[in-house]
């Protein structure tokens, strides 16, 4: 599907970016000390963003990368066997841009045994994060639309049982909250008072519906994300949740069949140009530059979990011709091979309930996966020992 930029200037020269306005300072007295709050303009920006050649160009292909991508995963077999990994590659990679260590393999231990080698705080935030992008994924293939409501019912997962679960999840803000410093008065940056807040909202959700404009699918995810970044609506969470709206503006769009495009790893390599244009925007109007670098991460995240796709079909199809010619015991292999390919870490008891299989008829498998190279048992233990699909793991999280 086409579309124009509807009210974006192309220009082809290389005349400076004026600067513009983005919002407006109000002046808030307290009781401690007086500080001084942004409250956002409403999008689009105005003047309107400009285009230039090279902007024009870094768009068409982060749209050609996008398509490429949904190319691919249009045609598998099986898409959804990838959504199990991918979702909780990204809701580790968002986590940790706020603090959390823990890893993939972490998440996938926790998930399996509630036993993992990490504080258990931090693969819990992870997990909720998780519980948020499958609900929030669940609703809008029931037809929910992207709605202020439906990012609160998100946040309400995300924030059910970790650090923040007494931070009002599900609930927007009524009180004043701040970016970097202490107290606001000493902040980096201070997002409107809570009773702006609904207004900044209201006018967003109009924005995500195409009111007043109708704009393009990758520059309204570019400047929905700054905003709510900016209007930072709950007391936590914020982050999380506005890295999440990116795929859902992507699935309204249908710009994806699949939620396969999650940006949280490119905001992380690239954390301190992150933090630096979203601030650039607030006080200098620079949504180009912005606009440049989100683009820059579309099409090289999409570009990225393209070769990753290609990988691990690689792999599946290479370690099914090796188990196909283990004679007898080639079939259970292969049924746990099949399930491997969705979840890449397991347990005995797991696969058991998975398969239908005996678990002596599992472990005997997995002792036959283990000694062609296919996995790696990674406990030692003689109980409750849990099984890695390696080279899956290893496409997937190479730095784990």
């Amino acid at each position: 599907m086409e579309f124009q930029l509807s009210k974006i200037e192309v220009r082809r020269t290389s005349v400076p970016v004026k600067k513009r306005v983005t919002g407006r300072y109000v002046k808030v007295s307290t009781r401690d000390e007086p500080f001084t709050a942004f409250v956002p303009h409403p999008l689009p920006p105005q003047p309107p963003i400009i285009l230039d050649a090279a902007l024009e160009k870094m768009h068409g292909e982060a749209q050609v990368a996008l398509g490429r991508l949904d190319g691919i995963v249009s045609l598998l077999p099986a898409p959804e066997q990838f959504l199990y990994a991918y979702v909780r590659k990204e809701a580790v990679a968002s986590s940790q841009i706020e603090g959390t260590q823990s890893s993939l393999s972490d998440l996938l231990a926790y998930e399996i045994t509630e036993a993992p080698g990490v504080p258990l705080e931090d693969v819990r935030e992870v997990s909720d994060c998780v519980a948020a992008y499958e609900y929030a994924e669940a609703r809008m293939e029931e037809g929910f639309p992207l709605s202020l409501r439906l990012l609160c019912e998100a946040h309400e997962k995300l924030l059910a049982s970790g650090r923040g679960k007494d931070q009002s999840p599900g609930q927007f803000r009524r009180s004043q909250n701040w970016i970097g410093g202490s107290r606001p008065g000493n902040a980096r940056f201070v997002p409107p008072p809570a009773e702006d807040v609904m207004d900044c909202l209201g006018s967003l959700e109009k924005f995500l519906h195409d009111d007043p404009v109708r704009t393009a699918p990758l520059i309204k995810a570019a400047l929905a994300h700054v905003q709510f970044e900016t209007i930072h609506p709950f007391l936590d969470g914020n982050g999380r949740v506005g890295r999440l709206l990116i795929p859902m503006i992507l699935r309204q769009e249908q710009v994806l069949h699949y939620p396969l495009l999650h940006l949280s790893l490119f905001f992380k390599e690239h954390r301190s140009r992150y933090y630096e244009l979203l601030q650039e925007v607030r006080l200098h109007g620079n949504w180009e530059a912005w606009i440049d670098y989100f683009l820059q991460g579309v099409r090289d995240i999409a570009e990225r979990t393209a070769s990753d796709i290609r990988q691990a079909l690689a792999l599946f199809e290479q370690d099914g011709a090796r188990i196909r010619q283990m004679g007898r015991t080639a079939r259970s292999c292969l049924r746990i091979h099949e399930h491997l390919r969705v979840k890449p870490m397991t347990t005995i008891a797991a696969l058991t309930s998975a398969t239908a299989m005996s678990p002596t008829t599992v472990a005997s498998s997995l002792s036959r996966l283990a000694d062609i190279g296919v996995v790696r048992e990674l406990t030692g233990g003689r109980y409750g020992r849990l099984y890695a699909y390696q080279g899956y793991l290893a496409i997937l999280a190479p730095q784990d």
